[in-house]
Parts: C-alpha cells; sequence; structure tokens
C-alpha cells in the first residue's frame, strides 16, 4: 500500500488526506503546531492516517503533497524528499505570505520557488485552482462529458504523467501546463483559477491569463 506524506494540514491537505484514504492509500500528514494537535483528524481518516512531524512526514512519503503557505516554505525538509514526487498546491497571497518581489514582478512562479528549495525532488503543481469543498464531490468517471479539468505543471514529464494518473483517480482530467514557469496561468486572480470548466474551457482560460 503506498504511504503519502502531507505536510500542511489545512482544508486541502485535510481534504486529500480524506479523499486518499478513500482510495486506499496510507496517510502521514503533519503541521506547523504539532502531531498532538491532529488526533481529531487522524481520528476522522480511521486507521490508514497518522500524524507525525514533517520531517517524519516526508521520510514515510513514497510521494508527498506541500500544502503550507508560501511563507512557511522553508520549513519543509529538502533531504528526505529527495527523489520523490512532491505534489505542489500552493498559490501567492501577498496578503498572508507578505510581499515577494520576484513574483510581484512576474521573475518567478511559486511552483518555482518550492522547485528550487526541493532542488531534487520532481514537484508538480496540483490542486491549486481548486476550492477544497469540491475536490471530493466534482469528480466523474472518465469519458463523462464535460468532465471537469484540472492544470498540472513540472519540469519533471515522469511527474506531469503521475499527476495525470492521480486526477484521473479522483475524477478529474488533466491539462498539462508545463514547465513550471508557465504555471502562474492557473494561479490567483488568473481566469482558470477556482471555477469549474472542461478541458476545452481550461486551455482557453489558461491561454487568456496575463501577467
Amino acid at each position: 500500500m503506498t504511504t503519502v506524506g502531507i505536510i500542511g494540514a489545512g482544508n486541502i491537505g485535510g481534504t486529500l488526506a480524506q479523499g486518499l484514504v478513500d482510495r486506499g492509500y496510507d496517510v502521514v500528514i503533519a503541521n506547523s503546531r504539532g502531531p498532538e494537535t491532529l488526533s481529531e483528524l487522524v481520528a476522522k481518516l480511521g486507521s490508514h492516517a497518522r500524524a507525525a512531524t514533517a520531517q517524519e512526514a516526508a521520510e514515510a512519503a513514497e510521494w508527498a503533497i506541500v500544502t503550507v503557505p508560501l511563507k512557511a516554505l522553508e520549513d519543509v525538509p529538502v533531504d528526505a524528499l529527495a527523489g520523490k514526487i512532491v505534489v505542489d498546491t500552493n498559490n501567492y497571497y501577498w496578503e498572508r505570505d507578505g510581499r515577494i518581489a520576484e513574483l510581484e514582478e512576474g521573475r518567478t512562479t511559486t511552483s518555482e520557488m518550492v522547485q528550487r528549495h526541493l532542488a531534487q525532488s520532481k514537484v508538480v503543481k496540483g490542486f491549486n485552482h481548486i476550492a477544497a469543498g469540491t475536490i471530493l464531490t466534482d469528480g466523474t468517471p472518465a469519458g463523462t462529458p464535460g468532465r471537469r479539468a484540472l492544470v498540472a505543471s513540472s519540469n519533471d514529464p515522469d511527474a506531469v504523467a503521475f499527476m495525470t494518473g492521480l486526477y484521473d483517480q479522483f475524477g478529474f482530467e488533466t491539462v498539462d501546463v508545463s514547465p513550471l514557469s508557465e504555471s502562474w496561468r492557473a494561479e490567483r486572480d488568473r481566469p482558470a483559477y477556482v471555477i469549474p470548466q472542461n478541458a476545452e474551457e481550461l486551455k482557453a482560460n489558461l491561454a487568456r491569463a496575463e501577467r
């Protein structure tokens, strides 16, 4: 059984933990406040989930999800995630993260910042432009007309292929907007952000995005 490390236990982290447990994964989840603060969540998730420190979650992971505020990126373990696929769900919220000039000037993207921090990992952008409350409700079987689509973006083709398979398990089509330097197209305040859309609509919204 595959073990997934989830670093970040907010709305997205908790929702993905539930979805993964429901799909037969083991989950090791961490937050910034310590494993003891996650007892209620892991009790709800059941026997295939346990709380841990971020370091322990990274070490246990066969692949990982990093879903922390951008301002907390430096706290994400590096060595324990080396060689692993890491799904990055982040978006830049200056109100929360503080002003970051290289993002505001279009010189990098949030996922490129994650990849720079996790230099030996295969970072792939995923689940960043869907509201947490619809991750477990909007998915439909493959072949469903108008099936909702989500973006994957990575500098590594294997990571995109992995994300495509994961999205399919959750009931979503994939639109590849690689490399990571293009991932800004699906972030906050752009046409593709949060709204339900099929693959063709998503491609059109990505193309309309302006920096």
